[in-house]
């Protein structure tokens, strides 16, 4: 089991009641590796910036890219039509009463 539940559909993971984004799963393992690997680094250069707007600037445009990337920003990566109820309350989306009976 994750630490956090996952949506039924797999296209979300709950934390505090909130839904956020999964990645992509058909990225292949070797590209999600590899952006898994920039968006951590990206993240350090965020925490490593502090005190200059410039280069904290840069490193969260990093952390965007790679987050877009793995599919948890930007479009969606399902096929279906289905809206995106990223950084929505559970208790606010279809997802509800899935939510409820955890």
């Amino acid at each position: 089991m994750t630490a956090h539940p996952h949506t039924p559909d797999g296209r979300y993971f709950v934390v505090r009641g909130r839904l956020w984004r999964l990645a992509d799963p058909t990225l292949d393992p070797e590209t999600r590796g590899r952006l898994v690997h920039d968006l951590m680094a990206a993240r350090r250069a965020v925490r490593d910036a502090k005190g200059d707007p410039d280069a904290i600037a840069e490193a969260r445009a990093r952390v965007d890219a790679a987050k877009r990337a793995l599919g948890e920003r930007g479009p969606v990566w399902w096929t279906d039509g289905a809206p995106d109820y990223n950084r929505h309350l559970a208790r606010n989306t279809p997802y509800a009463a899935w939510f409820a009976a955890l």
